[in-house]
Order: structure tokens, then sequence, then C-alpha cells
């Protein structure tokens, strides 16, 4: 039995509802590829043109020919491949923090549920009605003077990693996830003699890859954008990131160099996308299975 739609089988088959319907159909798939690819392949054509030709024909094929020498000035000049590698190790840190934080809060508050498990997770709830502008400057004196540590995190990474780990709406997220995994396996587990970390880590996390990969997109799609938060804690320039430094070279960079920059910034996560969206948006089945 075939899934029912809006249009039946039997409408389909009338010219008068299957042509307008396939044209609509065109003509919106035209729009979301206008709107979502034209503006990449524009980059992309820009970043090897020649600048006079970008400011005098901005939507010209290359007028003039190609300008391949911006990619290579781009790299070595703005220095783009040092900038890429630190927005590398921000990504990557605060990736792994955020996935750390995110499952073991969620596993604590949704599977081992202890008693004062509803007010944590009111509490977590809570801070997101808090504008993160608020917290900024009490985060830059927190990370100015550390507790306990006693010294300064200001141009580590440390000061961008730990900070981005304190992401409620990631716990909230992945603790709705795991309230909705099988209990029967838990008990299962449990009965067997499994503890609390032989559960988080042989159990709860083979079943949550989805969610794993939901909060990976998010992860790494917000430490990849961040600009104010990097460029007050890391004002040294040799390690600040894409996003910081891209802006500020925008003034003293030629057009065609600075738009070949700024392609080869957007090019990698286009490409970590495109490799692993499988993972990202279908994610794995639940795994594991109820013991009888």
């Amino acid at each position: 039995m075939s899934d029912r739609t809006i249009i039946s089988s039997a409408d389909w088959k009338r010219p008068g509802v299957r042509i307008p319907t396939t044209v609509l159909h065109v003509v919106l798939l035209l729009l979301l590829i206008a709107v979502g690819l034209l503006p990449l392949l524009w980059l992309a054509k820009s970043a090897i043109t020649p600048t006079q030709d970008t400011l005098q024909h901005p939507m010209s094929l290359f007028p003039n020919g190609f300008a391949w020498s911006n990619l290579a000035h781009a790299w070595n000049d703005v220095h783009i491949g040092s900038y890429f590698v630190n927005t590398i190790w921000v990504t990557l840190g605060e990736w792994v923090v955020q996935l750390v934080v995110a499952t073991t809060g969620g596993f604590a508050l949704a599977v081992l549920k202890p008693a004062y498990a509803k007010v944590v997770s009111g509490l977590v709830l809570a801070t997101l009605f808090v504008p993160a502008v608020v917290l900024l400057v009490p985060l830059y004196l927190t990370i100015l003077h550390p507790p306990v540590i006693g010294t300064s995190l200001l141009n580590t990474y440390w000061a961008v990693w730990l900070p981005a780990g304190a992401s409620a709406f990631n716990v909230l997220l992945v603790m709705r996830f795991f309230q909705g995994l099988p209990t029967e396996v838990f008990e299962a587990a449990e009965t067997d003699g499994a503890g609390p970390f032989r559960l988080f880590w042989s159990i709860v996390l083979p079943m949550s890859r989805p969610i794993l990969g939901v909060v990976s997109v998010f992860a790494i799609s917000a430490a990849w954008a961040d600009f104010l938060w990097p460029m007050l804690v890391l004002p040294n320039q040799q390690i600040q990131p894409l996003s910081v430094r891209l802006p500020a070279i925008a003034s003293q960079t030629d057009l065609g160099v600075y738009l070949a920059a700024l392609a080869i910034a957007s090019l990698i996560p286009v490409v970590i996308f495109l490799c692993f969206q499988r993972t990202f948006l279908r994610g794995g089945g639940l795994g594991g299975a109820v013991k009888g």
C-alpha cells in the first residue's frame, strides 16, 4: 500500500493537475538553487577573476581571463593557511567539549535520574532565557581571572573551548533524546551488572548516533562562524581563526585576493558537509535490542 499524498494517483493522471504541479516543482527547485547555490558560485568565480573585472562587470563570466594568482596570494600573503589551521583547532576543541558536556549532562539527567534531576533541568532551561550579551562581561572576567587555576586563559584556546561547553540547548536536546530510548535496555544492562560508566559508553552512546550527528552539526557550524568571543579572548593575531582575521584584513587586501580568501574559507565547511552529510542528516539506526 503506497503512502497517501495531497494529490491522489487518480488526480495525478489528469493533465490539468499533473502539468501545473510539475511546473511548480521545477520553479521551486530553480528558486532554491538560485538562492542557495548562486552566491557560492559567484564567490568561486570572483576568486579567480581580476579585481577590475569584478568591480566593473560583477556578473560577467571572465571578460578578461582568469586570475589564478589570487588564490596563491590569498594562501601565501594573507596567510589563509595558518588561520585555517587555527580555525581547525578552535572548531575541534569546541566540538569535543560540547559533545562531552551534552552527552554526560543528558545521561545524568535522563538515564541516571537523580532526585534533583527536575530542578537541575529546570535551571538549565532557565539559562536559555538569559541573553548571551548579558553574560559577556562576567564570562570575560572569569576567563581573565579564572577560579582555582589563578592563571589567565587569554590567548589560549581553552578560553574558547571551555565556554562553548556551557550550551544549555545541547544538554536539553540530548536529554530529550535519551529519555526516548527504551528503558528496558538500561534495565537489562543493569541486571547484567553494568555500572553507570559501562551503561553510558557501551549502551547509550552506540544508540545515540543520530543526536550526536545533530549536536556535531550545531557545534561545528557555530564554532566556524563565531566572531565576537574569539576576537575578545584571542587578541594575539597569530592564533586567531578565520572568522576574526578575514574581517580585519578586508581593508588592507586587494578585493580579488580577499574574495579568494573568502572562497577558500567557505569551501572547507561545504566539503565537510558533503563528505559527512549521511552521518549528520540521517545518522544511524538505534542499536541494541531488548533482551527477552
